[in-house]
């Protein structure tokens, strides 16, 4: 639920919670879905780890009436075909391929929002609710819940946004299957004897975000976008502290008659300690680039250009559908 989804966000390094105002606003900032003016659809997918890794979004959303919207997202991040070879020995030291199974652990993210204009003239504000589902093969899995809270001002051409995540913390509760876990216990002698814990606990974040969009002679068009990124505990990030840390995000989008659109942003900015114990700056760039014709979007974003983080650079691609033209 970190990572993000549509790869115009994407491409500008996720700096959005401010100018967010389709239907991706259900992960970025549910206030923004009061923008909506008809039904849409959104598609996104990508691979992460040189294709090990699998990552799947879909989001729907609607206008109610002209002060309200809702919505409805489905995130899934997920590695297939995992070969168990818990089996692969038997009780007399021979091994057997047969026994292989394949299995797959994924996580699943399902989010319900509710977005509404206030009676304050640019103001509007959204409300998240969202169930965590957790599978690891037939080891493991989990439920877990929890709210997200968003707000936008606009006011003379600048955009604002605040959007609380987990606000009131994220709870995962684990059932663990004792009898599988037991064959796999004393893999390692005198390690994995205990169950692991059964409950995950997510800490509330935020992120404040300020954007702009400034018009060049009707045809071109630049939006200027910044995010702070804040968690309540000590990290790596580039501003860190024991009550908040604090990592920066910057995304630009430069369009052509909203036609084209061309995009970039930095963000995951870490103070990464290297083997002679000096500290470097690392960040990840993204660059992006997209195309719009009568109500179809099509996305694509290269995050972490040139490999200047830890991250792994990964290609995304997304869809979004303006369904009022199959009216």
């Amino acid at each position: 639920m970190n990572i993000g989804v549509d790869a115009a966000a994407l491409g500008m390094s996720g700096a959005v919670v401010a100018s967010t105002n389709d239907v991706n606003s259900v992960y970025w900032n549910p206030a923004g879905l009061t923008h909506l003016e008809d039904h849409q659809i959104s598609l996104m997918h990508a691979n992460y780890f040189a294709n090990i890794a699998q990552y799947d979004y879909i989001g729907y959303a609607s206008p109610i009436d002209d002060r309200s919207a809702w919505g409805i997202s489905m995130i899934r991040f997920g590695v297939d075909d995992i070969m168990d070879t818990t089996q692969l020995i038997d009780n007399q030291g021979n091994i057997d391929y047969n026994r292989i199974r394949l299995f797959s652990t994924a996580d699943y993210g399902f989010t319900f929002s509710y977005a509404r204009k206030l009676p304050v003239d640019g103001f509007q504000y959204g409300v998240n609710a969202k169930v965590i589902r957790r599978v690891i093969g037939k080891f493991a899995n989990s439920w877990g819940f929890g709210f997200d809270f968003g707000l936008q001002f606009e006011r003379n051409g600048w955009n604002f946004g605040l959007m609380l995540r987990d606000i009131t913390t994220t709870y995962n509760v684990w059932n663990i299957d004792e009898e599988e876990y037991k064959k796999i216990a004393n893999a390692i002698p005198g390690e994995n004897n205990e169950l692991p814990e059964s409950t995950e606990i997510t800490l509330p974040k935020a992120q404040l975000g300020v954007s702009k969009k400034i018009e060049f002679h009707g045809d071109y068009s630049l939006l200027v976008a910044t995010n702070l990124n804040m968690r309540f505990e000590q990290t790596n990030d580039i501003i860190s502290s024991k009550v908040v840390s604090i990592d920066p995000a910057l995304g630009f989008e430069f369009g052509y008659t909203d036609l084209v659109f061309l995009r970039a942003g930095a963000g995951n900015f870490q103070n990464v300690t290297q083997l002679d114990n000096t500290e470097k700056l690392n960040f990840q760039p993204n660059i992006g680039l997209g195309f719009k014709y009568k109500g179809i979007q099509v996305d694509y974003a290269l995050t972490d250009l040139g490999n200047q983080s830890t991250a792994l650079y990964s290609n995304i691609f997304s869809l979004k559908v303006d369904l009022g033209i199959f009216r």
